[in-house]
């Protein structure tokens, strides 16, 4: 499966430096860096469940932002952590 992945990780703490590192350390395991903060990575079934896990564990999820979009057939889209995605299906007034 393709998947593009995106990330935005809060370094304003050095702990929030290492997760940076350690995500974009996972990234590089199963994919290629196509902007700095943004993987695409094809994957077999078995291997994104890992490297789901592995991301979801290094992530703080009040701080952080992780989406995923699956881009092989319907375009499919998960978002863990801060920041939720706008549903562009409904009136986009605020």
């Amino acid at each position: 499966m393709l998947i593009l992945i995106c990330y935005d990780v809060a370094t304003v703490e050095s702990a929030g430096r290492r997760r940076l590192r350690r995500v974009a350390r996972a990234l590089q395991d199963y994919g290629q860096r196509v902007q700095n903060s943004v993987f695409e990575c094809r994957v077999g079934k078995t291997q994104w469940t890992i490297l789901q896990d592995r991301l979801l564990n290094e992530i703080n999820k009040d701080e952080d932002s992780l989406r995923f979009y699956f881009l092989d057939g319907d375009v499919n889209i998960k978002h863990f952590g801060i920041k939720k995605p706008t549903n562009l299906e409904e009136p986009l007034i605020f």
